[in-house]
């Protein structure tokens, strides 16, 4: 048979490279870095010409973090096998198959990949990828002509299905980039079990909050942990709800929008020293900075610690430790407010998992179609089921729910004020400094001043380079 155009080349190539190969071995020593080259080359080059052409696949990439990817990879399944039509491209003569993955630091593969242009079709890239630098450099498909079709079940505009406040977050210009499916709740957790054992009441305000610290450090239990290693999890637990409370929403959202002075306002520094305030008092668990999320959530399930700040992600990804207390019992609560604040003291954060189709997608159309299928109401109200978290599809809430997660959605319906840390997605960099300085206030290693001053200093950093987009929170 006579041989391609494609193996003629790499035949003549790899003849060419061993001759270079030869002649650089026979000559001066030096002459050993070009061999090494060489090798290194024709051994790519072996792996290129030799490899069979991979099968066309819909590839989805997926976020594998506490609520793993089994849903998606059953959703999958289950949609090559019920909507092969939407899964066969124009003139082909069988569907795709959809080849999902996932992995705990997805983004770490992704990124060079978008850099290539060899991207998936569809991906929730977590919360490492810079979705908004992705936005900037067209790198993320607008997604409005999608939106504005029926949704999957109902006889609505897909856009509709969508809790608006959630989906407008990641809109730019008009046009929709970053697509919400999970809304996670996030505040404080603590044990019913041991408060109802020692007949506490959990906290509505800061002093009660004191009072109650002193009780449970008496009883030889640590009143809080935290997830150290993540330091997100203590400014949107501790610093940002305290910040809403003394100051309103407004003193956050300046902050957000890099208004000059508003990382350092009085608002954030009374929050700051009310940080090291319970540093200071001994109610932090010895060690936390050091501990994991899942550590120090461990810890909390086996009743080391009466509080923990997390989402309503908590029971998921810590089942297995869940199960091997049946006695532990948890309920989902607000951070203690500060009386006399100007803010709302309903104020509850929530924080979306976001998916794209990145605009290099070879299946643009396919993948919309998959995700307005797994965005379904059937479907999300199984996520909500099976996961015990919520959508940000309207309704997927309307199912019997565990008791611990009926007290989240309580609060979330009777909250009076919705907050986002959308500056974390917008500005990497901010959310690195604001962490690092809260660290290090956590740690003893600076003042509450130094750390808001720090905070200052990022935002104006920010606010100074003109190759960063800038964003404003709707009011």
């Amino acid at each position: 048979m006579k041989a391609s155009g494609r193996e003629r080349t790499c035949g003549r190539t790899r003849r060419t490279l061993r001759r270079v190969i030869r002649r650089a071995q026979n000559g001066m020593r030096k002459s050993n870095i070009i061999a090494s080259l060489a090798a290194a080359v024709l051994a790519g080059l072996v792996f290129g010409c030799g490899r069979a052409p991979q099968e066309e696949v819909l590839e989805v990439a997926v976020f594998q973090g506490g609520y793993g990817i089994d849903f998606f990879e059953r959703k999958a399944r289950q949609f090559e096998q019920e909507h092969p039509d939407i899964l066969t491209p124009p003139g082909a003569e069988k569907p795709l198959k959809i080849k999902l993955w996932g992995s705990p630091r997805v983004w770490e593969q992704l990124r060079p990949r978008f850099v290539s242009g060899e991207v998936p079709d569809l991906t929730w890239p977590g919360w490492g990828m810079d979705y908004w630098k992705l936005v900037a450099e067209n790198q993320a498909m607008p997604m409005n002509r999608f939106l504005e079709k029926k949704a999957w079940d109902r006889d609505i505009p897909w856009k509709d299905t969508f809790d608006k406040a959630l989906l407008e977050k990641g809109s730019y210009q008009g046009k929709y980039y970053i697509i919400p499916f999970n809304n996670n709740l996030f505040s404080w957790w603590y044990n019913a079990a041991m408060f109802e054992k020692n007949g506490w009441k959990p906290p509505r305000t800061y002093p009660e909050l004191l009072e109650l610290c002193e009780k449970i450090k008496a009883k030889g239990i640590d009143p809080i942990t935290f997830q150290g290693k993540y330091p997100d999890y203590m400014l949107r637990g501790f610093l940002f709800p305290w910040v809403i409370s003394i100051g309103g929403i407004d003193a956050f959202n300046d902050a957000q929008d890099l208004k000059p002075g508003a990382w350092k306002s009085p608002a954030f520094l009374q929050a700051a020293r009310m940080v090291a305030e319970l540093r200071d008092r001994g109610y932090f668990a010895e060690g936390a900075l050091g501990k994991t999320h899942t550590q120090a959530q461990s810890d909390f399930v086996a009743g080391k610690a009466a509080f923990i700040p997390c989402g309503t992600w908590l029971a998921s990804e810590q089942k297995d430790d869940i199960a091997a207390h049946p006695e532990f019992r948890m309920e989902f609560m607000l951070t203690p407010y500060v009386p006399g604040g100007k803010g709302d003291p309903t104020a509850l954060c929530t924080g979306t998992e976001d998916w794209i189709i990145p605009a290099k997608a070879k299946h643009p159309e396919m993948a919309a179609e998959f995700f307005r299928f797994l965005t379904s109401l059937e479907n999300t109200r199984e996520w909500v089921k099976e996961k015990n978290t919520f959508t940000c599809i309207r309704g997927s809430e309307e199912v019997e729910l565990p008791p611990y997660l009926k007290g989240a959605a309580k609060l979330y319906s009777q909250s009076r004020q919705i907050w986002t840390a959308q500056y974390a997605q917008w500005y990497p960099e901010m959310k690195k400094e604001a962490e690092d300085a809260l660290r290090r206030l956590l740690n003893g290693d600076i003042t509450p001043e130094k750390c808001v001053d720090l905070m200052e200093q990022a935002a104006a950093r920010i606010r100074a380079n003109p190759d960063i987009i800038k964003h404003k929170v709707r009011r």
